[in-house]
This record gives C-alpha cells, structure tokens and sequence, in this order.
C-alpha cells in the first residue's frame, strides 16, 4: 500500500519521475499528515504545488536525481523550491536532517529571513520574539502544525524561548495570508511543522546529547533528547515519539533608569538660579505662584529610578510528543497527536537603585532637547535590592486529524484541537523582594549625570554613600528594611479549535470551502503584599536613618557581595564599587522572626499600615485585578485556484474569501478611591484606601469580510513575478479587554498611576499589497526583489492621560490626586512601505556558497520626538535590517557564520515607570549587530558532533526614550557555548 507520505518523501525517484503533492490547500493539521493520497504522476519540470500555510512540504530534492537529502544545501533548496512554487510569499526554513535544525531556537532561525527581525530578552539575550515588515509582537501569528496555540501570557504572540527547535521539521513564514487557514495576522503567519511517523515509512531514531556554556555564569549544562518512529502492519499504523530536556544557565549585568518622565521645571531649580527659596509649583492658586521663579512652566525630561542590577537565570525546558497515524485504505488517513512543553525559569537578582521626584531636584542642568544631564536631589534614599524570580509555563496541545477521499475529485477534512496553557500552575510564588537600605537622616545630596549617548555609556552618580560617604556605600551598620514585596500570578489560557473543509479539484482547477470555530477562554488572578500593604510592614530603613520604621538587617545576611567593575563591556560610565546580593528568602524569614506585632511591641514597625492588621507573615492577599476573557470566533471561506497558461508562459491565480464574526465576554472587579494616606515611616510610599469591589461585566462584538488574490506568472522558465492583495486583521491582546479600571493600593509619591481595559476595542485592519519580482538563475541559487506596502487603520494606541479619580486628595500636596492613567484605544491609520532583496547563491559543487537578505522599511507616521500632546502616535517595530549566511558544506564537514543587524527601532509607548505629563513615553531600541558561528561533521553515516558560538563578538542590548541619551536599559548577556553529539539510524 502506498501511504501518504511515502510518495511525498521519496529520496530519489527513477528515471526522473517525482510526484506531485496535493494540489489546492488542505487543511490546517494536512500538516499533521503528508499529502500524497491525492499525488499524480507529472513530468520532469513541471511544478510542485506549494502547501497552503497549514499544509506540510514535500521533500524538494525529490525533484531531481542529483538529490542532497540532508545537510546546508540541501535544506536551502527545500526551502528555495517552495518559495518558488508557491502561489503567495512564502519562506521557508527546513531541518537539514532529522533532528538537525539550523538554529538551537526557533525565532533565530527565523531572523534569517527577508523581512524577519528578532527581539530578544533583555534577561538572557533569547530571540523571544519576531518583527516580519516592521510588525511585531501579536501582528504575528504562530501556528503549530497549523493550529492556534494557547498562551497563558495574555498575549496572541508566541514567546519562543518556550519552542524548542531540536525535532522540528520545519518553519514557513506566510507574509500573504491563506483564507482557508487564517487572516488573523498582518505581520505574517508562521507555521511550526513537527515530524510524523508518514514522513517516512519504516524505523527512524534520532539521539542529541550535548551542553551549553554561558561565559559570564561559567556553568555548562546539559541537553539531552530522543526521538523514535516506526511504522508496522504493512505501513499502515504508525508512531512517533519524542522528548527533550534542555537548560540554559545566563548571567546578565544590567543597567537601567525605569523611566524618563516628562514635566515642568521651575526657574528655581536650574543651575545657576539665586532664589533663596525654591517651592516649585503649578498650582496658581498657590502663595508660591506669586514667586516667578516657583512657576512650573520649563520642559523637561528626569529620570524617575536609575541602579544596576546582575540577574542570575535558569531555563529548563522539557518538550515531548507523540503521534499517531492509521491509513487503512488510500481513501483514509487519521492523525492524532499531543504536544507538551513545560518550562521553567528561575531568576536570582542583586542591586541597588535609587528614587527621584521632580519637585525635590535642584542645581537641574538640561541639554538642547530638555534631558535632565545632571542634577541634585537632597535627601536621596538608597536602595539594596534582592530577588528570586520563578515560573512554570505548562502547555499541551492535542489533535485530531481525519481526511477522506469520496471520489478521484473530492475530499473531506476535519480536524480538531484543544490547547491549555497555565502560568504557574502550582501555586507558586512569582517573585520574592528584598529591599533593604538607608534614607532620611542618612540621604545623600545625590545626582546622575548623563554624560553621552545610550548606544555607548551609561549615567554616572555623582555622589554615594550613608550621607554622602563614598566609602559607607554597604556599611552593614546602617542598613535597614524598606519593604517586602511578594507577587504570586497565576493566568490560564484554553483554546478550542474546529475545523471541516471540502475539496474538490478538476485538471488545472482547485476549489476549497469549509468553516471554522474557535473559542479562546483567559483568565488571570494575582496575589501580592499590596493588596494588603504588608510589603511596607517594616518601611523606614531602621533607626540609624531615623523615620521612625524599619529595622537594622544582621550583617550575616549581607556579607555576599557581588564587584561592578567591567560591568558593561564597551561601554563608558562607572558605578558603586559592588553590589549586596541579599537573600530575600533570609530576608523575609528574619523579618517574620520578630514576632506577631499585634500581640508585642516591635520597634519599627510600621503601626496601622495593613489591612487586615499584620501579624507577622507576609501573606499574600488576592487582587482585585483578576480578570476573565471570552473570545469565540466563527469564519466561514472559500478559495479558488487555477492554473494555467497566458500568453505562452505559466500563470496561477488564487482567490479567496474568508468571513470572520467574533464574540467577547469581558468579565472582572472594580472599585474606586475614596482617600490616600502616607506611611507613618516612610514619607515615599502612599496607600490607597478603596470602595469594596463590585463585579464588572461586557460584551462586544465584531465581523468582517477578508478577501485575498495571488496572482502569479512565469515569465520564463527562471524569471517570475507575482502580485498579492489582501485584508487582514489582528486582534488586541485579551489582557487588554478587560472592562475595569486597576489602581495599585501601594504608591509612590510623584508617581500615582492607573490602569484600565477597552473591552471594545476594535482589531486592527489592513490592506497588504505585494509585487515580486524573482529570479531562479540556477539551481539552489536565485535573486529576489519584493516590494510591499500595508494600509493599517484601528491602530489600538496605548494612551496615557492625567487625571484625578474620585475626588480623592493627594496627601503630599493637598491637592487632587492626579494619576497617571494608562488605557488603550482605538486611534489612527498608518501605511507602511517597505522592499526586501533576497539573494540565495551556492558555488556549485564546490561546497561554498550564502544567503544574503535586507529589508528597508518607512511609514507616513514616524516618531516625532517635538509632539508633547498625550495621544501623540507612531508605528512601532519598523527598522532596517540585513542578514548574511555564510557556509561551506561538503563531504560531511559543515561551518556556517551568520552576521544580523538591525537598526533602531521604535519598540513601544510606554516605559517601566511611565508618570509623563506628556502621555506614554517612547521606548527605543538601539542599532544592533549579532555574529553567531556553528559547525558540525559527520564522523560516520550515523554520527555526527557539533559546536555553536553564540553572540561572537559579545553585543550588548541597550534602549533609550524620547532622545537618543536617555537610556533605559543596556544588557550584556554575553557569549554562549554550545556543543554535542547526535545518532541517527
């Protein structure tokens, strides 16, 4: 019996002869399953049908005898073969044999793409995410084996340092979208195929085994993986399983300032001013105002937290599968397959920061653009942080898959899939803080100069230490507790997924309906020791600082220190000498080791701050906060493809109309202000007293018709050109639908801020347009030019605006409360143009050769740096960028360098701590450039071993706000290691 696939995986086929694939599009598990039930015999030359964006690929070596079945080379051309028949724009990334993938992490391999770029992690230097055309984040939708995957993050976006790319077979970038699949992605859709037992008939093994090395962590830790398939009873039950553990140790120097907040100086506190007294304010009712030089109305940009910190991570990741495949008869094919990821992520952080207010600064120097470059603020409390980070992200995604072949024309599919993700579902605590230091009698006269740019050297203190006293700066006899947070999230993401699709195809005609249901339920739910206030049970930094609160810390829970020299490599500034890594688990044990305050006097104290009265433990209280989201959406689409000949040369039309109608029920619990009180020991934390919750419940809806066409002709046998148009869409994020306003219970001072939900918010919207031009000059070799352009309107914006709650009065001014309110809606259009260069070229058989790519992007609505208005917009994720592969591969023997860049970038609006009088500040990333190597050799048919650098030349990450010396963050993650063995039988 001649299976499904065994006719797609041919490695080599007699005479010249090769099968052709399905033609038309299958459904979104066909690539759970290969296609050949439906293959015709063809014609040396004659094309391979492309697979739609759910579809498997066939094996493109098939296509000739002179086939290279694994390794650089023969990866490429797979990939090269299906751009090129594809009726849309299409790239493609293949394993180069089975367990064998270019790249140790998906979006790696990804970024080596036309119009690919990757974000990473800021913590470990992870490729996280993907931007395709200047559109990142959720504008992209991930598929495994075409179905929806859940994410218990809140976001439609994939974090893919949870995808392992060892036993993938392969990644496909749909930049022009499949209506029989999905239109849900304006970026692109991405499609991650797993291997099938069909693949290829009979007994497969595969074995990894190796380790990586971080520099900086010094650790080498392991990998280890395996995978089997088999198929048995004349090839017509089959299955695969596999499983794989990896760790990845990193340690991470960082350096950060939380936020540059916008707002208005007084006269009085520039340098240089001769006013006896300074009392800035905008209040003109104020006896101050009649001061002109106390008058608010000087521009100015300050950075609200500025420290260091050195972040210690531990990433271990297990993935299995299995699957299984029954084709009793060539008219049936059942696929049913689980997939399983669990993730866990530790994080160990020491360091220190410290706070600043605009009203408090003096001696203020600002530069041409009103960046706040050196300063004085009196008093300055310092902070020694600690912390231990943890998650446990567990997903599982299972399928079922069943075609049917009525007649030589007609076909079934019916496919459905249900996917849980839960974020931390054993309870466990998010994060634990320690921070510990000195302030009020001990506060230095502290400032921060900004002395150049953020892509090269970070701000300097110009003072430290107990009042100032450089050589105090850990002295252990004054350091006291401030507070003690605790965080505990658990979110929970469940995806139901139906789908049934008709196909009837004729000679050079195809046409494909069906419909398709998809529910998505989000919850989220959050503990913390805000809700309660406990987190400023003991805040005050003990008596040596003199508010009246907190107590002195043992010095035994002090003593490990961690020196700041070479912090940064590259990059000019300076900072205390070492850092305290503080235990906070130590930490909060000593603190609960002073007993119940309730039932005995405990000096530090900080009497009357908790609700309910704390006794001694940090207990986490729930938050208000939680939420519940449902989404279902209902689609029905047709799809037409023909193909056949104009004017002598080769054409193909695909047409498509999908409709789309979604259902959401936003669903969590309000409450209001009604008063802010201060902390009895600390003059910077506030407290929040609210209304008793209240239950909050909406519902919205929305529908829209997607339609798309991609026309395709062969100019000659070697010279293509395209054109595609289409609409499409992209949801919001569910954790945005939330139809509550959030106020924190804990606040700082200067710094009251809110947070609210649209549950009606509308999805963005585009029309894309594309035009290629492609050139396949020889074989494994071509050039490419695609010039795109995206109509985008609904822009969901991030606004931010000030504004008092409730009439509650802010204690430290006597005033309204002004918060700082953050909430997202629907704003303006925007287009994006943009042109990628492909160029593919392999030295015949001299084993050399590279892939080269660049994409140059622009936008009508670019960041205006000048616009000071609170809804000011642009679009975000838009840079240039360029890829180059290098390799040699011949005789077993493999070497590959590959060089990525790419420019700034507008990553968003909003920063860490975002109080801006002028909305939602920017946060830029700054230019880029990543070298990696890899290399491996068979040593036998079987057996090969390997080796990996990562990050050669140690680039740093780095961000910056509104202007270019307002840094943010900088990162250096250094260089990575890694090395093994793999067995293939």
């Amino acid at each position: 019996m001649k299976g499904f696939a065994e006719s797609a995986f041919v490695t080599g086929i007699s005479g010249g002869a090769m099968r052709r694939l399905l033609t038309g599009g299958a459904s979104i598990a066909a690539i759970a399953c290969a296609t050949p039930l439906w293959a015709q015999d063809q014609q040396v030359g004659s094309e391979t049908t492309a697979p739609a964006q759910g579809e498997a690929v066939p094996d493109a070596d098939a296509n000739a005898e002179d086939i290279i079945v694994t390794g650089i080379r023969g990866s490429l051309q797979r990939n090269l073969d299906i751009k090129r028949t594809s009726p849309g724009v299409v790239d493609v990334i293949s394993a180069e044999d089975i367990g064998k993938f270019p790249d140790s992490n998906v979006a790696a391999s990804l970024q080596r793409l036309p119009g690919v770029s990757i974000n990473r992690s800021g913590n470990r230097g992870e490729p996280q995410g993907i931007t395709v055309r200047g559109f990142g984040g959720d504008f992209n939708e991930t598929l495994i084996d075409g179905r929806r995957l859940s994410t218990a993050s809140g976001g439609r976006s994939v974090d893919f340092t949870t995808v392992g790319a060892d036993f993938v077979g392969q990644l496909a970038v749909y930049k022009t979208p499949d209506v029989t699949v999905s239109s849900s992605s304006i970026g692109a859709t991405v499609n991650i195929s797993y291997p099938k037992p069909f693949d290829k008939m009979g007994e497969r093994i595969a074995i990894t085994a190796g380790g990586s090395l971080q520099d900086k962590a010094g650790t080498f830790v392991p990998t280890v993986g395996a995978l089997f398939s088999k198929t048995f009873a004349n090839d017509t039950i089959g299955i695969l399983g596999s499983a794989i553990y990896t760790r990845r140790d990193t340690e991470t120097n960082r350096v950060f300032v939380s936020g540059w907040q916008g707002g208005f100086y007084a006269p009085c506190q520039l340098a240089g001013s001769t006013a006896a007294v300074c009392q800035p304010t905008a209040d003109q009712n104020s006896a101050a105002w009649a001061t002109p030089t106390n008058r608010r109305n000087i521009t100015g940009w300050y950075q609200q937290q500025y420290g260091a910190d050195q972040r210690y991570t531990k990433d271990e990741r297990l993935d299995g599968r299995l699957a299984l495949q029954w084709q009793p008869s060539d008219a049936v094919l059942l696929t049913i397959d689980d997939n399983y990821s669990r993730q866990t992520v530790n994080t160990n952080i020491a360091g220190f920061g410290m706070w600043f207010n605009q009203d408090q600064l003096r001696n203020v120097t600002l530069d041409e653009n009103g960046t706040t470059v050196d300063f004085r603020q009196a008093g300055t409390p310092t902070d020694f942080t600690g912390a231990i980070d943890s998650s446990l992200l567990e997903t599982n995604q299972v399928g079922a898959n069943l075609k049917l072949q009525a007649t030589p024309s007609l076909r079934f599919e019916f496919d459905a899939s249900y996917s849980l993700s839960k974020l931390n579902p054993d309870g466990r605590i998010s994060s634990d803080n320690a921070d510990v230091g000195y302030g009020g009698l001990l506060g230095t006269t502290l400032g921060v100069a900004v002395t150049g740019d953020s892509k090269n050297s970070f701000p300097v203190l110009n003072t430290f230490g107990p009042s100032g006293n450089t050589a105090r700066w850990t002295d252990t006899s004054v350091i006291g507790s401030h507070v003690t947070v605790r965080t505990a999230q658990q979110n929970r993401d469940e995806v139901v997924q139906f789908r049934a699709n008709v196909v009837w195809d004729r000679d050079q005609f195809s046409l494909k309906a069906g419909g398709m249901y998809l529910e998505d339920q989000y919850s989220l739910a959050g503990r913390n020791t805000f809700v309660n206030n406990y987190w400023q049970a003991y805040a005050g930094y003990g008596a040596p600082s003199g508010q009246g609160g907190g107590v002195l810390i043992p010095a035994n829970l002090l003593a490990n220190r961690i020196p700041t020299g070479n912090w940064i490599p590259g990059f000019e500034g300076s900072l205390p000498p070492e850092l305290i890594a503080i235990n906070p688990f130590l930490y909060q044990k000593y603190l609960e080791g002073l007993g119940n305050p309730q039932t005995q006097n405990i000096p530090g104290f900080n009497n009357g701050c908790c609700t309910p009265p704390f006794t001694g433990t940090f207990d986490l209280a729930l938050d208000p906060g939680r939420q519940n989201i449902q989404e279902k959406t209902y689609a029905a689409y047709i799809r037409g493809d023909l193909k056949g000949d104009l004017g002598g040369m080769a054409f193909r039309l695909n047409a498509g109309l999908r409709y789309e109608k979604t259902d959401i029920a936003s669903s969590g619990f309000g409450r209001l202000p009604t008063s802010i009180v201060t902390s009895t020991t600390d003059p910077t934390l506030l407290t929040v007293i609210f209304t008793p919750e209240q239950s909050v419940t909406t519902n919205s809806s929305y529908d829209y018709f997607l339609p798309s066409l991609d026309a395709k002709l062969e100019l000659t046998d070697t010279l293509h050109i395209r054109g595609d148009v289409s609409r499409t869409l992209t949801r919001p994020s569910l954790n945005v639908l939330t139809p509550v306003l959030n106020i924190g219970v804990g606040q700082r001072r200067g710094a009251l801020t809110a947070t609210g939900g649209n549950p009606a918010l509308q999805p963005f919207l585009s029309w894309n347009y594309d035009a290629a031009v492609e050139w396949y000059y020889a074989r494994n070799s071509y050039f490419a030019v695609n010039g795109f352009i995206k109509d985008v309107s609904n822009f969901n914006v991030a606004g931010a605006q000030q504004q008092t709650i409730n009439g509650v009065i802010d204690p430290t001014t006597g005033n309204p409360a002004v918060f700082v309110v953050s909430q997202r809606v629907n704003g303006p259009s925007a287009t994006v143009r943009g042109v990628e260069i492909a160029w593919q070229q392999v030295f015949g058989d001299s084993g050399f050769g590279f892939n080269a790519n660049a994409t140059f992007v622009d936008t009508n609505k670019p960041y205006d740096e000048t616009d000071l208005s609170t809804t000011g917009f642009a679009v975000t994720g838009l840079a240039n960028s360029a890829n180059f592969v290098g390799f040699y591969d011949k005789n077993g023997f493999q070497i590959r360098a590959a060089v990525n860049w790419r420019d700034k970038y507008l990553s968003q609006f909003g920063q860490a701590q975002n109080n801006s009088a002028f909305g939602a500040e920017p946060t830029f990333v700054n230019e880029a450039i990543q070298v990696d190597l890899s290399s491996s050799w068979d040593i036998t048919k079987n057996y090969s071993v390997f080796v990996e650098a990562l990050n050669v030349f140690d680039e740093v990450q780095s961000t910056h706000g509104r202007f270019s010396n307002q840094l943010l963050d900088v990162f250096a993650y250094g260089r990575r290691f890694t090395g093994g063995v793999r067995f293939r039988f």
